[in-house]
């Protein structure tokens, strides 16, 4: 019994609706719009960037933690994705760090930690193409600020303290500035001003 063209394959493919031709236009113009849409935000933001190719961006956050922070944004067809390197992986303590991350995660807006094969932590996050306005750019940006740079004494306490003490200890038996080291005195036993504590 030979089964009805209806229900053939090539029957079927021409029973598809068509999509619009004004829909589909929509979508092809959402990139070029959300690329003008990130770069206006970058200039009204006064962030030094660049562009190595269409529709990608690298930009400098100006931190007081850190020195800065390298944020990459990315248009794509369907969605703006944004990755900034946090810090290396941790030398110690890494399931305390984890932890932390991953709490912190519920409170963070648009981005949230994670950690790559070799355990180095970053931040992530994608928003949809609808959804790109300078302000929302502006908004995920100052949100990369706030959890890398912010964040940026605490995971170094959590997974860098027995490097932080060395550092200190060898700093100090050379007669060199620890001032860099300030933040964390509660670990070392110093001072501000790079004396030892009586």
């Amino acid at each position: 019994m030979s089964m009805p063209r209806r229900c053939t394959t090539s029957a079927v493919a021409y029973d598809r609706p068509m999509a619009d031709a004004d829909d589909t236009a929509d979508r092809r113009a959402r990139p070029a719009a959300a690329r003008g849409t990130v770069e206006q935000a970058l200039r009204e933001a006064g962030l030094e960037w660049e562009s190595p190719s269409e529709g990608t961006y690298v930009v400098t956050l100006p931190g007081t933690r850190k020195l800065s922070t390298t944020c990459s944004l990315a248009v794509g067809r369907h969605s703006l994705s944004v990755n900034a390197f946090v810090v290396r992986c941790p030398d110690e303590n890494h399931a305390a760090v984890h932890r932390w991350l991953l709490e912190r995660n519920t409170r963070l807006y648009g981005v949230s930690y994670a950690i790559d094969k070799l355990g180095d932590i970053y931040l992530a996050g994608r928003l949809p193409l609808a959804a790109v306005t300078t302000e929302e750019v502006d908004r995920l940006l100052g949100a990369v600020l706030e959890n890398a740079d912010g964040s940026f004494n605490t995971l170094l306490e959590m997974g860098f303290a027995s490097a932080i003490r060395r550092e200190y200890e060898w700093r100090t038996s050379r007669g060199e500035s620890t001032r860099n080291l300030d933040a964390f005195t509660h670990l070392t036993g110093g001072t501000p001003d790079g004396g030892e504590r009586g």
